[in-house]
């Protein structure tokens, strides 16, 4: 019996697109339910790196069933480079938030397309067309003006954060794209446990012991690191397999402005006119170079016909 869904149609790249595309939409509450949260930071990391580790094993459960140790053991040496990487882009983040202004690191980690083409090129000699640099400039564009009003000089610990979460974001999925077909989004659960490790070191060191959440709040925190992290970031870091590294970045995007919008609404923190304007051209130009990637698609299909023909 024929598919007849509508993803049938799609290549493998574009459904790639859209599933990770999922991701930042699905993590896009991120920054509220940190707000509303209201936990200290060492807290709030070694909260997320557990919770995030419990929800990242159900999502593999269900997803592979009894298969989970040789998911584990496909990624290999490389798999334990991507949850280091990716823990320390969680760390990086919530530092610098904590260290400077929200708008330096959303700026800062805009970058993280550029640093991510940068890196493709630099170590798997990927070249990326005119259209991806054009984009990558368009999005940074825009994210700088949704970030104007909440950007400044800051403290230089905090834009050091910000800058070691986008370069460790970036470096995670050109690793990925290291070993073509082993799905990396496994190793997230290891990524987890090992920020909960460097959470509670800090901890120690620092005399604080570990304290619960609000009761009136722990249903945000289980909502954010039970539930969204886990089926965001594993969308996102299954990305590599179908995408190039810069593109996967890009898409990460998406969390910033709907994640600007998400706070407007349920807090009343009315973003600027520049900021919508920024909005809107970072996500004109993600749907423009998704339905230019699209058209080229076509005419390769069309092109390849005629000439099997």
């Amino acid at each position: 019996m024929p598919n007849t869904s509508p993803l049938a149609s799609l290549s493998l790249r574009q459904q790639g697109l859209l599933m990770t595309a999922a991701g930042p939409l699905i993590i896009s509450p991120d920054a509220l339910l940190v707000k509303l949260i209201g936990m200290p930071d060492s807290q709030a990391l070694l909260w997320r790196g557990l919770l995030t580790a419990l929800g990242f094993l159900a999502v593999l459960a269900l997803r592979l069933r009894g298969a989970i140790v040789p998911a584990f053991r496909r990624c290999g040496l490389t798999g334990l480079g991507v949850a280091l990487l990716f823990g320390a882009s969680n760390i990086g983040f919530v530092l610098g938030n904590h260290y400077t202004r929200g708008g330096n690191v959303l700026m800062i980690l805009a970058g993280t397309p550029l640093i991510a083409a940068l890196l493709s090129r630099l170590f798997l000699h990927e070249r990326q067309p005119r259209r991806t640099w054009l984009a990558i400039g368009l999005c940074l564009t825009g994210t700088s003006l949704i970030v104007l009003d909440d950007a400044g000089p800051g403290a230089w610990q905090g834009n050091a954060c910000a800058l070691m979460s986008a370069l460790c974001m970036a470096a995670n999925f050109t690793l990925c794209r290291t070993r073509p077909g082993i799905d990396m989004s496994p190793i997230l659960v290891l990524s987890g446990v090992l920020v909960a490790v460097a959470a509670g070191m800090a901890g120690v060191v620092q005399g604080v012991a570990p304290m619960l959440p609000a009761p009136a709040r722990a249903g945000y925190l289980a909502l954010l690191c039970l539930v969204l992290l886990p089926l965001g970031f594993t969308l996102i870091q299954r990305g590599p397999l179908y995408l190039p590294a810069a593109e996967v970045s890009l898409l990460m995007l998406l969390e910033t402005v709907v994640g600007t919008l998400w706070v407007w609404w349920i807090l009343g923190e009315r973003p600027s006119r520049l900021a919508f304007a920024g909005g809107a051209l970072v996500l004109g130009t993600l749907l423009g170079k998704a339905l230019l990637e699209r058209h080229l698609e076509r005419c390769r299909a069309r092109s390849v016909q005629a000439g099997s023909g």
